[in-house]
Protein backbone atom coordinates (compact mmCIF):
# COMPACT_ATOMS: atom_id res chain seq x y z
CA UNK A 1 0.00 0.00 0.00
CA UNK A 2 1.23 3.58 -0.50
CA UNK A 3 -0.01 7.09 -0.11
CA UNK A 4 1.55 10.74 0.01
CA UNK A 5 1.04 10.88 3.99
CA UNK A 6 0.30 8.11 6.82
CA UNK A 7 -1.32 8.59 9.35
CA UNK A 8 -0.98 6.72 12.38
CA UNK A 9 -4.32 7.37 14.90
CA UNK A 10 -7.84 8.37 14.06
CA UNK A 11 -8.43 10.80 16.86
CA UNK A 12 -8.62 14.18 15.91
CA UNK A 13 -5.89 15.30 15.34
CA UNK A 14 -5.35 12.63 12.78
CA UNK A 15 -9.10 12.54 11.46
CA UNK A 16 -8.86 16.40 11.12
CA UNK A 17 -5.33 16.45 9.45
CA UNK A 18 -6.55 13.53 6.71
CA UNK A 19 -9.76 15.79 6.18
CA UNK A 20 -7.15 19.30 5.32
CA UNK A 21 -4.86 17.13 3.09
CA UNK A 22 -7.92 15.91 1.51
CA UNK A 23 -9.59 19.34 1.14
CA UNK A 24 -5.41 19.92 -0.44
CA UNK A 25 -6.02 17.49 -2.71
CA UNK A 26 -3.02 15.33 -0.78
CA UNK A 27 -3.89 11.82 -0.90
CA UNK A 28 -3.09 10.05 2.87
CA UNK A 29 -4.00 6.25 4.78
CA UNK A 30 -5.17 6.96 8.15
CA UNK A 31 -4.17 3.66 10.57
CA UNK A 32 -6.47 3.20 13.56
CA UNK A 33 -6.01 0.49 16.09
CA UNK A 34 -9.13 0.46 17.92
CA UNK A 35 -12.13 -0.23 16.29
CA UNK A 36 -14.95 2.25 14.96
CA UNK A 37 -17.11 2.43 17.93
CA UNK A 38 -14.53 2.65 20.53
CA UNK A 39 -13.18 5.68 19.00
CA UNK A 40 -16.76 7.22 18.80
CA UNK A 41 -17.16 6.94 22.44
CA UNK A 42 -13.77 7.54 23.67
CA UNK A 43 -14.30 10.64 26.68
CA UNK A 44 -11.90 12.98 25.89
CA UNK A 45 -11.98 17.00 25.65
CA UNK A 46 -14.87 18.79 24.96
CA UNK A 47 -13.87 22.27 24.94
CA UNK A 48 -12.74 23.99 21.35
CA UNK A 49 -11.38 27.42 20.92
CA UNK A 50 -11.93 30.06 18.91
CA UNK A 51 -9.21 28.86 16.38
CA UNK A 52 -9.98 25.10 16.21
CA UNK A 53 -14.25 25.98 15.95
CA UNK A 54 -12.79 28.78 12.90
CA UNK A 55 -10.56 25.59 11.28
CA UNK A 56 -13.18 22.93 11.55
CA UNK A 57 -15.81 25.07 9.74
CA UNK A 58 -13.11 26.01 7.03
CA UNK A 59 -12.88 22.11 7.12
CA UNK A 60 -16.50 21.30 6.12
CA UNK A 61 -16.59 19.92 9.33
CA UNK A 62 -18.84 22.00 11.21
CA UNK A 63 -22.39 22.24 10.54
CA UNK A 64 -23.23 19.96 13.21
CA UNK A 65 -21.00 20.73 15.73
CA UNK A 66 -22.92 24.75 14.99
CA UNK A 67 -26.35 23.13 15.28
CA UNK A 68 -25.39 21.02 18.68
CA UNK A 69 -22.26 22.34 20.50
CA UNK A 70 -22.48 25.12 23.01
CA UNK A 71 -20.95 28.61 22.56
CA UNK A 72 -19.45 29.85 25.34
CA UNK A 73 -18.76 33.26 25.85
CA UNK A 74 -16.65 33.78 29.01
CA UNK A 75 -16.24 31.78 32.40
CA UNK A 76 -16.62 31.47 36.15
CA UNK A 77 -14.07 31.65 38.82
CA UNK A 78 -15.09 30.97 41.91
CA UNK A 79 -13.13 31.44 44.88
CA UNK A 80 -13.76 32.71 49.09
CA UNK A 81 -17.32 31.63 48.61
CA UNK A 82 -17.02 35.08 45.87
CA UNK A 83 -17.86 34.75 42.07
CA UNK A 84 -16.25 36.38 39.67
CA UNK A 85 -17.48 36.02 35.44
CA UNK A 86 -14.15 36.41 32.99
CA UNK A 87 -15.96 37.55 29.79
CA UNK A 88 -14.33 36.60 26.64
CA UNK A 89 -15.13 38.56 23.88
CA UNK A 90 -15.00 41.94 25.84
CA UNK A 91 -11.75 41.28 26.31
CA UNK A 92 -10.52 39.37 23.05
CA UNK A 93 -12.15 41.33 20.52
CA UNK A 94 -15.08 38.84 20.42
CA UNK A 95 -13.39 35.75 20.86
CA UNK A 96 -15.60 32.88 22.53
CA UNK A 97 -15.05 28.90 23.08
CA UNK A 98 -17.23 26.05 22.15
CA UNK A 99 -18.39 23.47 24.46
CA UNK A 100 -18.34 19.98 22.04
CA UNK A 101 -17.09 16.82 22.97
CA UNK A 102 -14.49 15.16 21.32
CA UNK A 103 -16.12 11.96 20.57
CA UNK A 104 -18.86 14.19 18.11
CA UNK A 105 -15.61 15.95 16.35
CA UNK A 106 -14.15 12.28 15.48
CA UNK A 107 -17.82 11.21 14.74
CA UNK A 108 -18.28 14.31 12.24
CA UNK A 109 -14.87 13.86 10.64
CA UNK A 110 -15.06 10.18 10.59
CA UNK A 111 -18.19 10.03 8.51
CA UNK A 112 -16.45 12.68 6.61
CA UNK A 113 -13.80 10.24 5.31
CA UNK A 114 -15.85 8.00 4.71
CA UNK A 115 -18.07 10.16 2.55
CA UNK A 116 -15.46 11.73 0.73
CA UNK A 117 -11.88 10.81 1.70
CA UNK A 118 -9.41 8.39 1.49
CA UNK A 119 -9.05 5.06 3.38
CA UNK A 120 -9.43 5.04 6.73
CA UNK A 121 -8.40 1.64 8.42
CA UNK A 122 -9.85 0.37 11.68
CA UNK A 123 -8.50 -2.27 14.22
CA UNK A 124 -5.07 -1.60 11.99
CA UNK A 125 -2.39 -1.40 14.41
CA UNK A 126 1.10 0.34 13.80
CA UNK A 127 3.81 -1.73 14.75
CA UNK A 128 6.77 0.49 13.88
CA UNK A 129 7.74 3.27 11.80
CA UNK A 130 11.48 2.62 9.63
CA UNK A 131 12.99 4.54 6.96
CA UNK A 132 12.54 8.03 8.93
CA UNK A 133 15.84 9.03 7.31
CA UNK A 134 14.43 8.24 4.21
CA UNK A 135 12.63 9.92 1.29
CA UNK A 136 10.29 6.94 1.79
CA UNK A 137 9.41 6.12 5.17
CA UNK A 138 7.39 2.92 6.12
CA UNK A 139 4.86 2.17 9.09
CA UNK A 140 4.23 -1.49 9.58
CA UNK A 141 1.23 -2.35 10.83
CA UNK A 142 -1.13 -5.60 11.72
CA UNK A 143 -5.19 -5.84 10.21
CA UNK A 144 -6.87 -9.00 10.50
CA UNK A 145 -4.46 -11.62 11.31
CA UNK A 146 -1.73 -9.92 8.97
CA UNK A 147 0.99 -8.02 8.91
CA UNK A 148 1.17 -5.26 5.79
CA UNK A 149 3.38 -1.93 4.96
CA UNK A 150 2.09 1.30 4.35
CA UNK A 151 4.53 3.05 2.35
CA UNK A 152 4.79 7.50 2.33
CA UNK A 153 6.41 10.09 1.64
CA UNK A 154 5.71 11.50 5.00
CA UNK A 155 4.34 9.92 8.05
CA UNK A 156 2.75 12.03 10.57
CA UNK A 157 2.24 10.73 14.63
CA UNK A 158 -1.31 11.09 15.98
CA UNK A 159 -1.27 8.11 18.35
CA UNK A 160 -0.64 9.72 21.78
CA UNK A 161 2.03 9.27 24.28
CA UNK A 162 2.33 5.55 24.37
CA UNK A 163 1.79 5.28 20.15
CA UNK A 164 4.84 3.77 17.88
CA UNK A 165 5.75 6.69 16.04
CA UNK A 166 7.10 9.52 19.28
CA UNK A 167 9.38 5.99 20.17
CA UNK A 168 10.84 6.07 16.47
CA UNK A 169 12.46 8.70 17.11
CA UNK A 170 15.98 7.89 18.68
CA UNK A 171 16.42 8.40 21.97
CA UNK A 172 19.85 10.76 21.41
CA UNK A 173 18.07 12.64 19.37
CA UNK A 174 15.32 14.09 21.09
CA UNK A 175 14.92 15.70 24.67
CA UNK A 176 12.16 15.79 26.70
CA UNK A 177 10.74 17.72 29.87
CA UNK A 178 7.99 17.09 32.02
CA UNK A 179 6.57 17.34 35.67
CA UNK A 180 4.22 15.14 37.52
CA UNK A 181 1.58 16.69 39.80
CA UNK A 182 0.59 14.97 43.72
CA UNK A 183 -3.06 14.82 42.41
CA UNK A 184 -5.75 13.92 39.78
CA UNK A 185 -9.13 15.12 38.63
CA UNK A 186 -12.03 12.64 39.97
CA UNK A 187 -14.39 12.98 36.98
CA UNK A 188 -17.92 11.83 36.76
CA UNK A 189 -20.67 12.43 33.53
CA UNK A 190 -24.27 13.07 35.16
CA UNK A 191 -27.70 12.60 33.75
CA UNK A 192 -28.94 16.27 35.09
CA UNK A 193 -28.70 19.41 33.36
CA UNK A 194 -25.59 21.87 34.17
CA UNK A 195 -25.76 23.90 37.21
CA UNK A 196 -24.90 26.67 35.33
CA UNK A 197 -24.64 27.99 32.00
CA UNK A 198 -20.58 28.40 31.60
CA UNK A 199 -17.72 26.75 33.24
CA UNK A 200 -17.10 27.04 36.91
CA UNK A 201 -13.92 27.16 38.17
CA UNK A 202 -13.65 27.01 41.88
CA UNK A 203 -10.80 26.51 44.27
CA UNK A 204 -11.51 25.64 47.53
CA UNK A 205 -9.37 25.03 50.56
CA UNK A 206 -10.50 21.54 50.06
CA UNK A 207 -9.47 21.22 46.24
CA UNK A 208 -10.31 22.51 43.09
CA UNK A 209 -13.31 21.44 41.59
CA UNK A 210 -14.83 21.73 37.99
CA UNK A 211 -18.09 22.10 36.82
CA UNK A 212 -18.65 21.69 33.17
CA UNK A 213 -21.16 20.01 30.46
CA UNK A 214 -21.59 17.62 27.56
CA UNK A 215 -25.09 19.42 26.77
CA UNK A 216 -28.06 20.69 27.88
CA UNK A 217 -28.79 17.84 29.43
CA UNK A 218 -25.48 15.85 30.49
CA UNK A 219 -22.96 17.78 33.20
CA UNK A 220 -19.29 16.89 33.44
CA UNK A 221 -17.63 17.24 36.99
CA UNK A 222 -14.30 16.99 38.48
CA UNK A 223 -13.36 16.75 41.89
CA UNK A 224 -9.32 17.63 42.83
CA UNK A 225 -8.16 14.30 44.39
CA UNK A 226 -5.25 12.46 45.54
CA UNK A 227 -3.12 10.98 42.33
CA UNK A 228 -3.43 7.57 43.33
CA UNK A 229 -7.22 7.84 43.79
CA UNK A 230 -9.54 4.59 42.84
CA UNK A 231 -12.63 6.42 41.57
CA UNK A 232 -15.47 3.45 42.97
CA UNK A 233 -13.79 4.22 46.23
CA UNK A 234 -16.23 7.56 46.23
CA UNK A 235 -19.60 6.63 46.81
CA UNK A 236 -22.04 9.17 44.56
CA UNK A 237 -23.60 10.69 47.62
CA UNK A 238 -19.87 11.31 48.58
CA UNK A 239 -19.22 12.93 45.36
CA UNK A 240 -22.12 15.48 45.19
CA UNK A 241 -21.65 16.30 48.57
CA UNK A 242 -18.37 17.17 48.06
CA UNK A 243 -19.13 18.96 44.91
CA UNK A 244 -21.68 21.13 46.90
CA UNK A 245 -19.02 21.99 49.52
CA UNK A 246 -15.89 22.89 46.55
CA UNK A 247 -18.62 25.32 44.63
CA UNK A 248 -20.06 26.99 47.89
CA UNK A 249 -20.96 30.41 47.57
CA UNK A 250 -22.53 33.71 49.88
CA UNK A 251 -25.93 33.35 47.28
CA UNK A 252 -28.47 30.90 46.35
CA UNK A 253 -26.77 29.18 43.51
CA UNK A 254 -27.51 25.61 43.77
CA UNK A 255 -26.09 22.36 42.43
CA UNK A 256 -28.32 19.82 40.32
CA UNK A 257 -27.89 16.48 41.24
CA UNK A 258 -28.59 13.46 38.96
CA UNK A 259 -28.12 9.52 38.26
CA UNK A 260 -23.47 9.64 37.59
CA UNK A 261 -22.98 7.46 34.50
CA UNK A 262 -19.54 7.85 34.44
CA UNK A 263 -16.80 7.91 36.95
CA UNK A 264 -13.02 7.94 35.96
CA UNK A 265 -9.73 9.51 37.38
CA UNK A 266 -7.38 11.50 35.21
CA UNK A 267 -3.93 11.66 36.12
CA UNK A 268 -2.26 15.24 35.67
CA UNK A 269 1.25 15.82 33.58
CA UNK A 270 3.10 18.34 31.77
CA UNK A 271 5.35 16.46 29.30
CA UNK A 272 6.88 17.77 26.17
CA UNK A 273 9.33 16.07 23.68
CA UNK A 274 11.22 17.91 21.32
CA UNK A 275 11.92 17.88 18.53
CA UNK A 276 9.03 17.42 16.94
CA UNK A 277 10.31 15.91 14.00
CA UNK A 278 12.91 13.45 13.01
CA UNK A 279 13.14 12.92 9.38
CA UNK A 280 10.20 12.34 7.64
CA UNK A 281 8.64 11.66 10.76
CA UNK A 282 6.07 14.38 12.46
CA UNK A 283 4.75 14.29 16.02
CA UNK A 284 1.32 15.88 16.58
CA UNK A 285 -0.96 16.00 19.61
CA UNK A 286 -0.58 13.98 22.52
CA UNK A 287 2.49 11.93 20.96
CA UNK A 288 4.55 15.06 21.49
CA UNK A 289 3.09 17.16 24.09
CA UNK A 290 0.29 16.41 26.93
CA UNK A 291 -0.84 19.25 29.44
CA UNK A 292 -2.74 19.05 32.91
CA UNK A 293 -6.45 19.36 31.45
CA UNK A 294 -6.89 22.82 33.60
CA UNK A 295 -6.42 24.97 31.09
CA UNK A 296 -8.82 22.82 27.88
CA UNK A 297 -5.71 22.63 25.84
CA UNK A 298 -4.98 19.21 24.94
CA UNK A 299 -7.27 18.75 21.78
CA UNK A 300 -6.70 22.34 20.60
CA UNK A 301 -3.19 21.95 20.14
CA UNK A 302 -3.48 18.79 18.33
CA UNK A 303 -5.30 20.92 15.99
CA UNK A 304 -2.76 23.33 15.82
CA UNK A 305 -0.19 21.17 15.15
CA UNK A 306 -1.93 19.28 11.91
CA UNK A 307 -3.07 22.85 10.26
CA UNK A 308 0.71 23.42 10.52
CA UNK A 309 2.11 20.50 8.95
CA UNK A 310 -1.04 20.93 6.49
CA UNK A 311 -0.33 24.35 5.38
CA UNK A 312 3.90 23.21 5.02
CA UNK A 313 3.14 20.41 2.89
CA UNK A 314 0.52 22.11 0.94
CA UNK A 315 3.42 24.47 0.52
CA UNK A 316 5.77 21.67 -0.58
CA UNK A 317 4.04 20.57 -2.92
CA UNK A 318 2.85 24.21 -4.61
CA UNK A 319 6.49 25.80 -4.47
CA UNK A 320 8.98 23.17 -4.51
CA UNK A 321 9.99 25.04 -1.19
CA UNK A 322 10.48 22.39 2.74
CA UNK A 323 10.96 26.09 4.20
CA UNK A 324 7.70 25.71 6.16
CA UNK A 325 8.37 21.88 6.48
CA UNK A 326 11.47 22.14 8.18
CA UNK A 327 9.93 24.68 10.44
CA UNK A 328 7.20 22.64 11.87
CA UNK A 329 8.84 21.73 15.29
CA UNK A 330 9.98 25.04 16.07
CA UNK A 331 6.66 26.58 14.74
CA UNK A 332 4.47 24.36 17.24
CA UNK A 333 7.19 24.26 19.51
CA UNK A 334 5.94 28.60 20.39
CA UNK A 335 2.46 27.26 20.55
CA UNK A 336 3.30 24.32 22.91
CA UNK A 337 5.63 26.39 25.66
CA UNK A 338 2.91 28.81 25.80
CA UNK A 339 0.21 26.80 25.99
CA UNK A 340 1.99 24.58 28.55
CA UNK A 341 2.49 27.66 30.66
CA UNK A 342 -0.45 28.44 30.74
CA UNK A 343 -2.20 24.87 31.79
CA UNK A 344 0.55 24.77 34.39
CA UNK A 345 -0.20 28.64 35.84
CA UNK A 346 -4.16 27.35 35.81
CA UNK A 347 -3.54 24.36 37.67
CA UNK A 348 -1.24 25.91 40.09
CA UNK A 349 -3.51 29.07 40.51
CA UNK A 350 -6.35 26.35 41.60
CA UNK A 351 -5.11 23.49 42.85
CA UNK A 352 -4.08 23.81 46.82
CA UNK A 353 -0.87 21.70 47.07
CA UNK A 354 -1.20 18.67 49.09
CA UNK A 355 1.55 20.09 51.54
CA UNK A 356 0.64 23.92 50.47
CA UNK A 357 1.47 26.20 53.63
CA UNK A 358 -0.69 29.01 55.04
CA UNK A 359 1.13 31.49 52.80
CA UNK A 360 1.06 29.64 49.70
CA UNK A 361 -2.93 29.29 50.06
CA UNK A 362 -3.17 33.33 50.86
CA UNK A 363 -1.41 33.92 47.57
CA UNK A 364 -3.32 31.84 45.43
CA UNK A 365 -6.49 34.35 46.96
CA UNK A 366 -4.60 36.87 46.18
CA UNK A 367 -3.61 35.92 42.53
CA UNK A 368 -7.64 35.30 41.66
CA UNK A 369 -8.05 38.22 43.51
CA UNK A 370 -6.17 40.18 40.84
CA UNK A 371 -8.06 38.97 38.10
CA UNK A 372 -11.01 39.32 39.52
CA UNK A 373 -9.90 43.36 39.76
CA UNK A 374 -7.36 43.85 37.29
CA UNK A 375 -8.51 44.20 33.56
CA UNK A 376 -4.83 43.60 32.30
CA UNK A 377 -4.76 40.26 34.60
CA UNK A 378 -8.50 39.10 33.29
CA UNK A 379 -7.51 40.04 29.85
CA UNK A 380 -4.18 37.70 29.84
CA UNK A 381 -6.70 34.58 31.36
CA UNK A 382 -9.22 35.33 28.58
CA UNK A 383 -6.62 35.82 25.20
CA UNK A 384 -4.74 32.11 26.53
CA UNK A 385 -8.25 30.21 27.39
CA UNK A 386 -9.62 31.51 23.77
CA UNK A 387 -6.64 30.45 21.90
CA UNK A 388 -3.05 31.81 21.06
CA UNK A 389 -2.43 32.15 16.77
CA UNK A 390 -1.23 28.93 15.00
CA UNK A 391 1.21 29.38 13.13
Amino acid sequence: MRTTVGIIGAGPAGLLLARLLHNAGIDSVVLESRDRAYVERRQRAGILEQGTVDVLRAAGAGERMDREGLPHDGIELRFAKRRHRVDFPALTGGRSVMVYAQTEVCKDLIALRLKEGGPLLFEAEALAVEGAETDRPRVRFRQGGAEDVLECDYVVGCDGFWGVARSAVPAGLGRTFERTYPFGWLGILADVAPSHDELVYARHDRGFALLSMRSPSVSRLYLQVPADTDAESWSDEEIWAELERRFETDDDWVLNRGPITQKSVTPMRSYVHEPMRHGRLFLAGDAAHIVPPTGAKGLNLAVGDVVTFARALAHRTGTGSDELLDAYSATCLRRVWQAERFSYDMTALLHPAPDATPFENRLQLARLDRIASSRAAETDLAEAYTGFPVG
